[in-house]
């Protein structure tokens, strides 16, 4: 196929100029008449290496999918694009079906998805006389290696038997070396092209947190994103029930979604996310596998996942479009606790169990986390990847000696019996039934390390665990027991160096530095989404159908504002450029109207602005969101007009509690002339703004 072909239809269709990597080769290689197998991490383009061709190709092109909600979506995309798709299934009726058979026997279809469990309906129509290509998409449920075996799909292997020369194209987003050779083998396309796209999802930020106060830390990060939507996985139905009701009582938009819930209900709930009705969701593992959603912007893992494929998938349905998006996993060792047990449980117990120390590696890791998720699936990165929690905030390390071998002696004289909580109480002296109740005050270790906190002994000893110097006994009571290596520290005098656990009052004032983002709601990205919502609504489809949020970046960017200029933007191609460009052009002109006419105002004193604004009752958080400023700039404007002797009330912009407190401070401190050394006096804990306020205020009572 000539290349200006092909480039021409992706841009005609799908209003791209250039491929991303793979994609022609994959695409070439289909219309030589090859097998394919791709792997392609989850918003890296796998889709159009089969929607294209089949564009191009003569006749239909079969695409088996997992689940209805995922061709439902594809279908919808693909019909917005102007091309012309179905999917069949057997919960439809049977006239929609009959108009479906009719479409193929005309040859009036390019693309239609179907579910392995759906393929005896159509077998009267699978002919080679009617078939250009078979696609086989989340291939990895195949395979009893993969993280996602669907019974289902094991029966797939008669279709190369039945086409032999009819090209079939497998595709998932994670497999590992096992996992690939199991579906080729199992398809019967053993000599089939393997196409091993880069798993570096470089737009996806990694972080890795202590599961200590979730929830606190959970309202503090979506809060810092306000009007994102973002998926929370966990592993019990009922913590999703229960963080979906602590979040609404909150004041947030978040659903709770697992398998326990009746089918009509889990539609609902995933219809309304996909169509923005709902931002937060909080769901098991069986959520987001049929999700196509572009604009999703965060995940987060509420559990340590089982695996590095499922956690790897799920946090790649986040940033699908390609912008800079958030990934937060918290982990603890209840977690890893409460995993064993199921890995113990389950028919591959060794693989099991394999794959959750490298999950637990990962969590645990003090290196690039990028690093160790590419070496998993056997890509090698040699440098540090820069957006991961490691790379932007990398460990300090002390020599650990004296404290590892207080807390390998404790471990031996405790005889491997207790689990870390006791090995803690015991090091710090602890008064509690449990340790007197054993005389454990009696032992020599007994208050040896009251000199560290709680928390850090417990991040130390996860850390010798690391190390290979203990391990848990999992089948008794999860013990702490020495390993043979701990004799090198306790008695050859090896050295081991800790990673500095860091304070948690600084990681504190990080995350409100961080929560107090402002969203620009005036901005012309704000204005075309709103746009894209209402055309969404009206035509009863998800937004990002009609245009994904980096292409309305990219259309913030450039402002483009006649028909020609509208086509040159990334993700707009022909039928979109005639049913929408009219609109989203006419949206940009009256901005960049509106803008003009601001910067004229803005000549004039920028603070009476302000001042006319809060005398129509308007609050600073208010203004600030009109004005596109920070509340601390609003505020700032306010104590000048009241300098001024404008009439505004600051007892309303400070309590009584922190305005005492500030007041006696200033007495304490011998009234400092700057406001940092009341700052650092409250531990941070008010604000600088909230200081400057109550100084105002005291100073106009003298």
């Amino acid at each position: 196929m000539e290349k200006q072909q092909l480039l021409n239809t992706l841009k005609e269709y799908f209003g791209y100029d250039s491929f991303r990597p793979l994609q022609e080769k994959i695409i070439q290689s289909i219309f030589d008449g090859k097998d394919n197998l791709v792997i392609m991490p989850t918003g890296g383009g796998k889709s159009i290496c089969y929607q294209l061709p089949a564009i191009l190709l003569p006749k239909l092109t079969i695409v088996i999918s997992p689940l209805i909600a995922l061709m439902k979506d594809q279908v919808d995309g693909l019909k917005a694009n102007g091309i012309k798709a179905e999917f069949l299934n057997s919960s439809q009726q049977v006239a929609d079906q009959e108009s479906i058979f009719q479409k193929i026997d005309k040859n009036e279809l390019k693309l239609l998805y179907v579910a392995p469990e759906s393929l005896q309906i159509l077998d009267r129509f699978l002919t080679e006389e009617n078939i250009s290509l078979i696609a086989i998409d989340e291939a990895h449920c195949i395979s009893s290696w993969g993280h996602d075996f669907r019974p289902a799909y094991t029966q797939l292997g008669y279709l190369k038997k039945r086409f032999s020369n009819t090209p079939i194209i497998a595709l998932t987003a994670t497999a590992d070396k096992a996992t690939r050779h199991d579906i080729c083998q199992q398809l019967n396309i053993p000599d089939a092209k393997k196409h091993i796209s880069s798993f570096d999802r470089k737009n996806l930020s990694l972080e890795v947190r202590q599961g200590i106060k979730r929830f606190e830390q959970i309202i503090k990060f979506i809060k810092s994103r306000p009007s994102e939507s973002g998926i929370i996985y966990c592993l019990s139905r009922k913590n999703t029930e229960e963080l979906a009701e602590k979040l609404q009582q909150k004041g947030l938009d978040a659903k709770a979604y697992h398998a326990g819930l009746k089918h009509e209900e889990r539609e609902s709930i995933q219809d309304d996310f996909i169509n923005d009705k709902t931002e937060i969701i909080c769901a098991t593992v069986a959520f987001g596998m049929g999700i196509d959603k572009s604009n999703i912007r965060w995940v987060i893992h509420y559990n340590m996942p089982k695996n590095l494929e499922g956690y790897y998938q799920e946090i790649g349905r986040a940033g699908r479009d390609g912008l800079p998006s958030d990934t937060l996993l918290f982990h603890s060792y209840a977690d890893v606790v409460q995993l064993q047990r199921f890995a113990e449980n389950t028919k591959n117990k060794d693989i099991q169990v394999a794959k959750l120390d490298r999950m637990k590696q990962y969590a645990e890791a003090l290196t690039c986390r990028r690093k160790i998720l590419l070496s998993y699936f056997g890509e090698i990165k040699q440098e540090n990847c820069g957006n991961c929690d490691i790379c932007k905030n990398p460990p300090q390390f002390f020599d650990g000696t004296v404290a590892s071998q207080k807390a390998l002696s404790c471990i031996y004289r405790l005889k491997g019996k207790e689990p870390i909580t006791t090995v803690v109480d015991v090091l710090r002296g602890s008064q509690n039934e449990q340790t007197l109740s054993k005389n454990y005050n009696r032992l020599k270790t007994y208050g040896i390390g009251k000199d560290i906190s709680w928390n850090n002994w417990q991040q130390y000893i996860l850390q010798l665990i690391n190390l290979g110097y203990a391990e848990i006994a999992f089948h008794q009571g999860n013990a702490l027991k020495l390993t043979k290596h701990a004799k090198d520290v306790l008695f050859e005098g090896k050295k081991v160096h800790l990673a500095k656990v860091p304070d948690r009052k600084l990681q504190a004032a990080a995350e409100n530095n961080a929560s107090e983002k402002v969203a620009v709601e005036n901005s012309l990205f704000e204005k075309l989404r709103q746009l894209r919502l209402d055309i969404a609504r009206e035509e009863e489809i998800p937004a990002y159908l009609i245009f994904n949020d980096a292409t309305l970046k990219e259309m913030e960017r450039a402002r483009p504002m006649t028909d020609d200029d509208f086509m040159l933007i990334n993700g707009v191609g022909r039928k979109k450029m005639e049913e929408y460009g009219y609109r989203f052009i006419k949206e940009i002109i009256a901005f960049s109207k509106q803008k003009r006419t601001r910067k004229k105002q803005k000549k004039g004193k920028t603070y009476k602005i302000t001042g006319e604004m809060y005398a129509k009752g308007k609050t600073p958080e208010e203004i600030a969101k009109e004005r596109e400023l920070s509340e601390i700039t609003i505020m700032s404007h306010l104590l000048k007009l009241y300098d001024e002797g404008e009439s505004i009330d600051l007892n309303q912009f400070i309590g009584k509690a922190d305005l005492d407190a500030v007041r006696k401070a200033k007495k304490t401190l011998g009234d400092p002339d700057k406001l940092k050394p009341y700052f650092e006096h409250f531990e941070e804990a008010i604000p600088y703004n909230a200081i400057k306020i109550a100084l105002k205020i005291i100073e106009n009572e003298q």
